[in-house]
């Protein structure tokens, strides 16, 4: 079964960062939550970064506020999938040093960026890089968009 690790720099991460573990468990996909600062535990970035396909993750998720640096040091040390979602914090530019941090990665260390406070989608991406080797897993995405397809096509009776 594959996981997912949902890290974030700190606990004013989890109101958004929740949205990310809710998407991944509605896909009955396991979950780990942590929480590692780049700045403030840069031993347990690193081991956490080196190890985590040891210990049974396809996939991380990484999301930080302000300076942002958690997402692109965690690709840097893992040969895991990396999804960052830049947190609009309080200490942020109206979180543009979030996106831009997490977004303008060098070449050969991709960090796949979701939109500002975008946990959910980032929960949603990390599903459907596992649907693309677990059948299982991709028929629940195929459910899920089903699902939206219908919302909208009922939404589209409602108007009439």
């Amino acid at each position: 079964m594959s996981k997912v690790g949902v890290i974030m720099g700190s606990k004013s991460d989890l109101p958004v960062m929740q949205d990310a573990v809710d998407m991944l468990k509605g896909f009955d996909i396991e979950v780990e939550v942590d929480i590692v600062s780049a700045h403030r535990t840069p031993e347990k970035l690193f081991d956490y970064g080196k190890n985590a396909h040891t210990r049974g993750f396809s996939v991380i998720i990484a999301g930080a506020g302000g300076a942002a640096h958690l997402p692109g040091m965690i690709a840097s040390l893992s040969p895991l999938p990396v999804i960052g979602v830049p947190v609009k914090s309080s200490n942020s530019i109206d979180g543009w040093d979030s996106v831009l941090s997490i977004l303008q990665m060098p070449g050969g260390v991709p960090v796949a960026t979701v939109a500002l406070n975008g946990a959910k989608n980032a929960g949603i991406l990390a599903a459907q890089i596992i649907g693309s080797h677990d059948k299982c897993t991709l028929d629940k995405i195929l459910a899920y968009k089903e699902g939206l397809k219908m919302k909208v096509n009922e939404s589209v009776k409602d108007l009439k």
